[in-house]
């Protein structure tokens, strides 16, 4: 092969890793000399530049990237800027002839991939996007209307029923590498990470991102947390869910690998079945999100369903306030707001539950909570996140019945009926009995006292009244009716 080949220029974005990654695969069979490169985009999306949460582990995840490509004899190339305009810099200064990438569903970017065709294109630059984020692509899975699915079940019915998304293909032994020396940012001159105040400086005891990490949580799970997925999940002091989201967004783990593992978990111990099968249509609901927003892009910012539009929204600034700082009173609601701020993570159920009392308790509109969700989680994904908090306010595709109000007090009882959870992120209610630990305000002064409580002072007061919030909530909810 000649040294004067043109190279092709891998573009990393939402899929950090080295391997089954088809665009990567693709570009290495050309034969010709591959350029890696991350761009630090905070332009194109907008009002959803990543949160705070997402780019401390976007810091460590190219870290880790980054020493994955370097093992194979590579260089990552870090850019920061409008990917267009950093593209044909990298373009001018390599002579390369292409643009590979794997394909991404947020509205910014679609919108970005077609700008960059038509834009590369008059250059003479070839521009190809490939899967690798999800396991069905949008588009594809459509009803028999061809029209897409707007529930769930038939959803991923239909995707059950489709062949089997593809073994996924392994890293590549050898890399045909340019070899020309290539300006590159370090990534830390993007300071991704917090300062002031550094509120995730212990984050790195609960989390390791990277590929080999993301892989080896998933076999941990595999072998010693499936049994009791089903039901264990529901619960929040145990430690029974995956904790992948974070390395399935950022793309360190393949979902092609989670899919295949499961089914192959599932063929060798059949007992299993029902909780691989579970543990997929989690997986499913992650693709149905995606295929929601590809199809309906306003998801992030308008309600899906029309008439909520109209909904009369009350909420104030201080009752907002109390709920991001885990001081609602509430103590289940409280204990999963600390663990998001403390850890960058909410357990699921707790996830609704917080939604709910934010949206139907407070009648504070769902967006406020999406935003703060979107900067202190992790696991930040704009689809899962958007579909998520119009599923619990009632405003969503196949969402939850708005009449459906959870009761913080009865999920505490039934959820973390011993309180581990809300005795870990509540201390202050450590000593507090079971019998009032979900409901403090009801504790006889003796009960407080000797578990050295004050209402008022060491815990809050509830900053609204279950019984009334909820026919607060029914009442707004009766004036949509005639809405359209």
């Amino acid at each position: 092969m000649s040294y004067m080949t043109k190279p092709i220029i891998f573009w990393f974005r939402q899929d950090l890793r080295t391997y089954d990654l088809p665009g990567l695969s693709a570009a290495l069979a050309t034969g010709q000399p591959v350029i890696a490169c991350y761009i630090l985009d905070d332009i194109t999306p907008g009002d959803w530049i990543m949160g705070g949460a997402s780019r401390w582990w976007l810091h460590h995840s190219l870290t880790s990237l980054a020493k994955d490509v370097s093992r194979l004899g590579g260089q990552l190339i870090l850019r920061q800027g409008e990917p267009l305009h950093a593209l044909t810099g990298l373009i001018q200064e390599t002579g390369a002839d292409a643009v590979y990438c794997t394909r991404q569903y947020e509205p910014w970017a679609s919108q970005l991939e077609n700008l960059l065709f038509e834009s590369l294109d008059e250059r003479g630059i070839t521009f190809k996007r490939y899967p690798g984020s999800l396991l069905f692509e949008p588009g594809r899975v459509m009803n028999k209307s061809n029209l897409p699915f707007k529930v769930f079940t038939p959803f991923w019915r239909h995707c059950r029923n489709a062949p089997e998304p593809m073994l996924p293909q392994g890293s590549p032994k050898t890399v045909n590498w340019h070899q020309q020396a290539i300006m590159s940012d370090g990534v830390d001159d993007w300071h991704l990470c917090p300062r002031e105040p550094d509120w995730a400086g212990d984050w790195l005891t609960l989390w390791q991102p990277g590929t080999a990490q993301a892989r080896l949580k998933l076999q941990a799970f595999l072998r010693d947390g499936i049994n009791n997925y089903s039901e264990g999940r529901n619960h929040p002091a145990q430690d029974s869910t995956t904790r992948l989201s974070p390395h399935l967004h950022f793309g360190e783990l393949s979902p092609r690998e989670l899919w295949h593992e499961a089914r192959q978990l599932a063929a060798r111990e059949p007992g299993l079945q029902d909780q691989t099968d579970k543990l997929l249509s989690e997986l499913g609901w992650r693709e149905f999100s995606h295929h929601l927003m590809y199809h309906f892009p306003t998801l992030p910012e308008q309600p899906f369903k029309n008439k909520f539009s109209e909904f009369p929204w009350q909420g104030s600034p201080e009752t907002l306030s109390a709920w991001q700082r885990g001081q609602t009173g509430y103590p289940l609601v409280d204990a999963g707001m600390r663990e998001l701020w403390q850890t960058g993570y909410m357990h699921n159920r707790v996830r609704m539950i917080v939604a709910s009392f934010l949206t139907k308790h407070l009648l504070i509109h769902w967006r406020a909570g999406a935003r703060w969700f979107w900067d202190t989680l992790l696991d930040a994904d704009l689809a899962n996140n958007s579909s998520g908090w119009q599923w619990v306010a009632g405003s969503g595709a196949d969402a939850s019945p708005y009449f459906r109000i959870f009761n913080p007090i009865i999920q505490g009882e039934k959820f973390d009926k011993e309180g581990e959870y809300i005795r870990r992120w509540v201390p202050e209610l450590t000593d507090l009995p079971d019998r009032y630990l979900n409901r403090p305000w009801e504790a006889p002064d003796m009960v407080l006292q000797e578990a050295d409580i004050t209402l008022g002072a060491d815990y809050p007061h509830p900053i609204v009244e279950h019984k009334v919030a909820r026919e607060g909530a029914l009442t707004a909810y009766a004036s949509l009716k005639g809405a359209t």
